[in-house]
C-alpha cells in the first residue's frame, strides 16, 4: 500500500514539474533493457519479460504520440542477439507477428506510421512478412514515426552506407572529394526522414546499464544521454516525462560556447 502511495504521489510530482512549452524531443531513442531481468526477479522465464516488454512498447508509443514526439525509435533487437538461446531467439522472431497483428489497429487510429531499420531480409520469413505488413498497413499515417531497430547493429550500418559510397565513387557517380557528412548522413538507415528528425535529441536505456551497445552511433553524437535504473517493463508514461524533464533541464551546445 505504502508503495503504491509512494509511486502515486511521485507521479504528481513528475506531472507538476513536466512543461511541454519547454520543448518536446522532435526524436526519442530508446534502448530497452531489462525484459530478462524483470522476469528473472518474479522467477519466470526469460520469454515472459519479452512478452511484458511489447505492452510497454505499446504504453510509450502512445504516451510520445500524445506528447508530439515526430519520431520514436526503439532498439527491438540487435545483430549481436542472434547469440542467446535458440528458445529466446526463436520467440524474439515470433513477437512482432503477434505485435503488429494486436497493435496495427492502434496504430493506425493513432495516425502512427511504422518504420523498421536493420537487415530485415536476414529475418526469418514470418518475421519478415509481419514486418513488411506492417510498414504497409500503415503507410499513410502522417503522425509519429514509429522506428523499429530490428535486426540493427550501428557499425554494420555505417559499414553498408560507406559501401554504397565507395560504389558510386566506382561507377563515377560521385567524386571522393565532394564526399561529406552529409552524403554519409543520406546514406545511413535514417536516411530517409528529414534531415532535421534524423538523429535523436535525446537517448534513453533503462535497466542501470550506461553504455550505447552499438545504436545510432553516429546519430547520437550530440544526443542527450540520459539513463535510468528501471527496468523496461516498469517503464512507463512517467518514465518517459522524467527523462524528458531531464532533457528540458539541459544546455544543448553542440560544441559551442
Amino acid at each position: 500500500m505504502f508503495a503504491l502511495f509512494s509511486r502515486k504521489k511521485k507521479n504528481k510530482i513528475i506531472d507538476l514539474e513536466f512543461d511541454e512549452s519547454l520543448g518536446i524531443p522532435r526524436h526519442i531513442a530508446i534502448i530497452m533493457d531489462g525484459n530478462g531481468r524483470w522476469a528473472q526477479k518474479r522467477k519466470l522465464p526469460r520469454i515472459a519479460g519479452h512478452k511484458e516488454g511489447m505492452n510497454t512498447v505499446k504504453k510509450i508509443t502512445k504516451a510520445a504520440s500524445k506528447l508530439g514526439v515526430k519520431v520514436l525509435t526503439l532498439y527491438a533487437f540487435s545483430t549481436e542477439n542472434w547469440r542467446r538461446p535458440d528458445s529466446e531467439v526463436n520467440f524474439l522472431m515470433k513477437l512482432p507477428v503477434d505485435f503488429f497483428d494486436s497493435f496495427v489497429p492502434d496504430l493506425v487510429k493513432e495516425n502512427v506510421q511504422v518504420n523498421v531499420m536493420g537487415y530485415i531480409e536476414d529475418l526469418p520469413k514470418h518475421t519478415k512478412n509481419a514486418v513488411l505488413r506492417a510498414i504497409e498497413q500503415t503507410k499513410d499515417n502522417t503522425g509519429m514515426i514509429l522506428n523499429f531497430a530490428f535486426n540493427y547493429g550501428s557499425r554494420a550500418e555505417i559499414l553498408t552506407a560507406t559501401q554504397k559510397i565507395a560504389k558510386q565513387v566506382v561507377k563515377g557517380e560521385l567524386d571522393a572529394d565532394a564526399i561529406t557528412e552529409e552524403t554519409l548522413s543520406d546514406a545511413l538507415m535514417t536516411g530517409t526522414f528529414e534531415k532535421d528528425l534524423r538523429d535523436p535529441e535525446i537517448l534513453i536505456r533503462s535497466s542501470g546499464e550506461e553504455r550505447i551497445s552499438n545504436f545510432l552511433l553516429w546519430q547520437i553524437a550530440y544526443s542527450e544521454l540520459y539513463f535510468t535504473d528501471e527496468l523496461w517493463p516498469d517503464f512507463n508514461e512517467y518514465s518517459l516525462k522524467q527523462a524528458i524533464i531531464s532533457y528540458q533541464k539541459r544546455a544543448r551546445r553542440f560544441g559551442g560556447v
